[in-house]
């Protein structure tokens, strides 16, 4: 059986001739006789309707977590600490002078956290809890000397990504939507891939310039190349929250305040629970920290990364020395503990070492830790975290090209499901569709450019920068809703794409900061973001011309007369 308007390609037409006969926004033509429902016909009116009703919000949700991927570079480049020109690899820190201080201006606080350069340029970073805040502040890692604060921007920086992925930073109503849309887009999955007959010739096919074939082509290659990605991290991103979504099976077995953190110290009873000591009143003089230092690196065979010195100035003072794995680093296993040795901080004596080895068995505990793991690609170092941003950009378009091809069909094929209203109810959809597209695009780099934007001294200027990505994300729906149709894709993709190509000139002009420094001292991190940013933008670009083309050469048949199109 053929549809006139499609022609006889099997592999073009799969999704309407499947779709059922009793939908009300899907009717079949006039000269097509009904098939009875099936299961892939069941599926494939799941798969249309699961889609379209959670693929806008589904498409920022990836989008800004394929972004969080790299949330570590993503905040370094965005706190926009000066590089120090004069640090020399390999030097003695000048920890004598941190503790000094510390104990000056934190005497009585309840932890020091002294976090140590992890690059060449980088600042000795300090940190201490006094009451319920924190103080901050840095020091030039070989002289010790004061450097001026605040050492860098205060920002939300790649945390905001992350954070937006799984609650839309909407609290506990937007956590709970999150929850449900991944659970859509699992039933979506696993709908799709029972409609697809040709699931693999599909891959290999792609008919450019075709209108609705060529989105269902973009749609079923993106699908298919990524689906065993796409499975993994929709299954994994609902596994991770289970005893949120799911907390009164723990409520019941454990009752009480936190079964949660009851449920996994019982899982864990085998491990050895971390030192924790209480302040004696006595006070006491820390030792030097560097033997600590070198005696722990010599435990854990690992560079030294972090200095936790708890109750200072007490008798039961501890120091923690951690040597977690570097970001990007590559490991040998999915599960990578941290590295931690414990001292006490007046004997200097040797309290506990937890080695950053393998767990030599697996065990039940593991399994939540593994799944976090895979979602949030913490272990195969930079070629992982490669491999997820471009799978997730698939995925992205995967959602995008879906939510067009309804467009492209419903267009083509409205039957005046809304009556009179049906023109401006298609018309809202693609609004809703260039935000969820185009729109988080721009206030995504958007918040990028907030960061350098907004004055560094402002109060509360990382919330600041969040209401920038919102601001910028709704006034991306108003433009698409005041504008004809067609121009609102071409226009947003064209600012999307210049806020990306002018983001390194921004930044100099901003910051002093340039591209090349950045590429000269090492500093990959920094250098990667706004490389990639540049990547972006090229991309950008080629869809808003690509897009302006196409309607180009729709208006120019539009304009010919009927009787030289027949």
């Amino acid at each position: 059986m053929r549809l006139p308007s499609m022609g006889a390609d099997p592999g073009a037409s799969h999704l309407w001739r499947t779709t059922p006969c009793t939908s009300p926004l899907f009717p079949p033509p006039a000269d097509w006789p009904c098939m009875k429902d099936g299961l892939r016909q069941s599926m494939a009116w799941l798969h249309t309707w699961v889609g379209l009703s959670c693929g806008w919000l589904l498409c920022a949700i990836f989008f800004t977590g394929t972004v969080s991927v790299f949330r570590e570079p993503i905040t370094r480049w965005m706190e926009a600490r000066p590089l120090l020109s004069d640090t020399a690899t390999g030097a003695p820190l000048a920890l004598d002078a941190a503790i000094r201080h510390l104990s000056a201006t934190a005497p009585k606080a309840s932890f020091w956290r002294l976090d140590l350069p992890r690059q060449p340029g980088d600042a000795l970073q300090l940190v201490s809890r006094v009451g319920k805040g924190n103080q901050q502040a840095a020091l030039h890692p070989q002289t010790g000397e004061l450097l001026p604060g605040p050492w860098g921007r205060k920002t939300e920086g790649g945390r905001h990504f992350m954070s937006f992925h799984y609650t839309l930073h909407g609290g506990v109503p937007g956590y709970w939507l999150v929850g449900w849309i991944a659970m859509c887009a699992l039933a979506a999955l696993v709908s799709g891939v029972i409609v697809h007959r040709r699931i693999f010739a599909d891959f290999f096919t792609f008919r450019p310039r075709k209108g609705q074939r060529s989105w269902l082509d973009a749609h079923n290659a993106s699908a298919v190349f990524t689906l065993p990605f796409l499975l993994m991290i929709v299954y994994t991103g609902v596994a991770f929250f289970y005893s949120s979504y799911m907390p009164w099976p723990l409520q019941t077995a454990y009752g009480g305040d936190e079964p949660y953190a009851r449920y996994q110290q019982e899982l864990a009873h085998d491990a050895a629970p971390p030192v924790a000591r209480k302040r004696s009143g006595t006070p006491a003089q820390l030792l030097p920290l560097a033997p600590m230092l070198a005696s722990a690196q010599l435990l854990l065979g690992k560079p030294v990364t972090m200095v936790l010195v708890q109750q200072p100035g007490d008798l039961q003072a501890t120091v923690r020395v951690f040597a977690n794995a570097e970001v990007g680093s590559h490991g040998g296993t999915i599960l990578q503990a941290p590295g931690i040795v414990t001292f006490d901080g007046v004997s200097g004596a040797v309290l506990q070492v937890q080695r950053p080895e393998p767990p030599a068995g697996f065990a039940s505990e593991q399994v939540h830790h593994v799944m976090e793991a895979l979602h949030v690609a913490r272990f195969g170092g930079w070629p992982i975290k490669w491999l997820y941003f471009i799978s997730g950009l698939l995925g992205t378009v995967m959602v995008a090209t879906g939510a067009n091809l309804f467009m492209v069909k419903r267009r083509r094929k409205s039957a005046l499901e809304f009556g009179a209203a049906t023109g401006a109810v298609y018309r809202v959809i693609e609004a809703f569709s260039v935000a969820a597209m185009a729109g988080i695009c721009i206030a995504s780099i958007g918040y990028l450019w907030g960061n350098r934007l907004l004055p560094a001294e402002l109060a509360q200027r990382d919330i600041w920068e969040i209401r920038v990505f919102l601001w910028l994300w709704a006034a991306t729906l108003l433009h698409a809703l005041l504008r004809s149709p067609g121009r609102p894709w071409v226009e947003q993709f064209a600012v999307a794409a210049a806020l990306c190509l002018a983001l390194p000139l921004l930044n100099q002009a901003t910051t002093g900061q340039q591209l090349w420094r950045y590429a000269l001292t090492g500093d990959a991190m920094r250098f990667g973001v706004e490389l990639t940013a540049l990547a972006l933008g090229v991309a950008f670009a080629g869809c808003a011309w690509r897009i302006h083309r196409v309607w180009q050469d729709k208006a120019a048949v539009k304009q010919v007369p009927r009787e030289a199109r027949a």
